[in-house]
């Protein structure tokens, strides 16, 4: 099921993604597998997710969230 997510990692920085696999997702980016960007912030929490019926929206979704300020 399509995801946009929203994390917080350990230094209060806010990281959105979208994603097939919420919870493998979220196992990746506390592992050290995810972003880039979450890698050197852990550990990282789930803070909210919205379900899309296509993985296309949940991308969308993303990058407008991306664009909002904190």
């Amino acid at each position: 099921m399509p995801f946009m997510y929203i994390l917080e990692c350990s230094d209060r920085s806010l990281y959105v993604g979208s994603t097939w696999d919420l919870d493998r997702r979220l196992s990746q980016h506390n592992e050290g597998e995810g972003a880039e960007y979450t890698r050197h912030r852990l550990p990282v929490r789930l803070l909210y997710s919205e379900y899309y019926s296509r993985i296309e929206n949940a991308f969308l979704r993303e990058k407008q969230v991306q664009r909002w300020g904190r």
